[in-house]
């Protein structure tokens, strides 16, 4: 034990700082106070930086550092995030039989029939005026969770927390545990995996906040890991599977076009290979897919939603289904880029805000980058078929009208897999997006917003175009 303690003295200290601070983090911090959320953010971003690059040799440690990290906010509600309580809400909707889909909680708030749901008027002012006037858009296997949740913790809004946490806790084990084995696949250090599960934006953002990204990580990484087994079906299923916790991994089929390919590449170096000619792969390269096996592969992904979406059917599902997924395109704005520039342009030409013109075109442009994506892209091998995604991903942040900072969670699991670190830069700046919570009208600081992308895009770019210029690896 002495001699652990004296050949490990800077990585214990960092380690009880970052614990410190992640313990003001949860217990000490209002999150108006955004000046000193952004201070104890930035130091734990930095501590676990030399964290992982002192003990990078050092698996189990830094898998330990990982769960006492997380075990701090156990007992803790989530203080950046409001969306537990619609969890909640839901989980025990379905735990007394009702189909959450089917309407809102206000007006199941004022229906004669409601049934007694513990606590219901706590969860439905603790969510707020707009998530309770809106139907869910969570899929049914968030639901799921959410209903064993709502069974086991009936009257206790912390036990459910809890119980969320057990399930994002079990994902970002298997995140590790896969993640570890698809990195010596790849002849990647395995040391890469800690700046997915070591990241305080994980910590906070998932297992902290409750977003379930992590868990829908998971499953996205293990179909990719049978993928490369060449087990297709499983792939496929599990990839369903990940869609139906989210629907964000919808927009990576067409990038798997290329990848049932009978030009395939084993060494899975061809992103090493052709870093200059990424993108010049010729249509006529179209001619050695297998169809047969691609369209098998789509129908099963496809399948497998519809599957798990059948036991909440009904005449009204679909359409308020769609109504409540259709809002964050045409109605709600938050931490955007480039669409806050075609509304500034829009405010200049038209007089008013014409985000309901710009979130139907906005989706369009979205889908045929990841389409040209698809086409001229090598995407043959796994690794460059996971960069195609955190392109299509990036590409699709910087074209949305919302982006909350837990959506950045995906891209940040999948770089860790490419040779781009820009998602990781973008884990650190999305903290200024918090900076909204900071004033009683909830207003965005756009000069902050602007600097995030700024410093997100430039390094992106650098990356891509000229990576010789980046002398350093994040992940070194």
């Amino acid at each position: 034990m002495l001699q652990f303690l004296k050949f490990h003295k800077i990585p214990l200290l960092l380690f009880l700082t970052a614990a410190v601070f992640y313990w003001s983090f949860v217990y000490d911090l209002d999150r108006a106070d955004f000046p000193k959320m952004l201070m104890l953010y930035a130091g734990l971003f930095f501590l676990s930086f030399k964290i992982i690059q002192l003990l990078k040799t050092r698996f189990w440690l830094l898998a330990g550092a990982a769960l006492i990290f997380r075990l701090i906010f156990l007992i803790a509600l989530p203080d950046l995030s409001q969306d537990f309580y619609r969890f909640i809400w839901d989980g025990r909707l379905l735990a007394n039989g009702i189909n959450p889909y089917l309407s809102t909680p206000d007006l199941l708030m004022k229906s004669a029939h409601f049934g007694n749901i513990s606590q219901a008027q706590e969860l439905v002012n603790g969510m707020g005026a707009l998530s309770a006037s809106n139907y869910t858009n969570y899929p049914p296997i968030n639901q799921l969770i959410f209903a064993v949740a709502g069974k086991l913790s009936e009257n206790s809004i912390l036990f459910s927390v809890t119980i969320f946490r057990v399930f994002i806790l079990l994902a970002e084990i298997g995140i590790l545990f896969f993640g570890r084995k698809l990195l010596k696949k790849l002849n990647l250090p395995e040391h890469y995996i800690f700046w997915f599960i070591l990241n305080p934006f994980v910590i906070i953002e998932c297992f902290g906040n409750l977003h379930f990204e992590s868990v829908m990580g998971f499953f996205i990484l293990l179909s990719f890991y049978f993928l490369w087994k060449r087990k297709w079906i499983i792939s496929a299923i599990i990839l369903g599977i990940s869609i139906s916790v989210k629907l964000l991994p919808l927009m990576f089929l067409p990038l798997f076009l290329k990848f049932f390919s009978s030009k395939k590449n084993d060494s899975e170096n061809i992103e090493n290979r052709h870093s200059t000619t990424q993108f010049s792969e010729k249509i006529t390269d179209l001619k050695s897919i297998k169809w047969a096996k691609l369209i098998g592969f789509y129908a099963i992904v496809l399948l497998t939603v519809v599957l798990s979406f059948l036991p909440f059917y009904n005449s009204a599902f679909l359409s308020n289904f769609s109504e409540s997924v259709g809002l964050w395109f045409q109605k709600f704005e938050f931490n955007a880029s480039i669409y806050y520039i075609v509304r500034w342009i829009g405010f200049q030409i038209k007089g008013y805000n014409i985000i309901a013109d710009a979130g139907k075109v906005l989706p369009v442009v979205t889908f045929i980058i990841i389409l040209t994506i698809s086409i001229f892209r090598k995407n043959n091998s796994l690794k460059s078929l996971i960069s195609g995604c955190v392109f299509a991903l990036a590409f699709y942040f910087l074209l949305s009208t919302t982006v909350h900072p837990w959506y950045i969670v995906t891209p940040l699991l999948l770089s860790v897999f490419t040779k781009y670190r820009f998602p990781i830069i973008w884990s650190f700046m999305a903290i200024l997006s918090y900076s909204a919570y900071g004033n009683a009208e909830f207003h965005e600081n756009l000069w902050l917003v602007a600097l995030e992308y700024i410093v997100v895009i430039s390094f992106a770019i650098t990356e891509v175009f000229f990576p010789k210029k980046l002398s350093f690896s994040l992940l070194s």
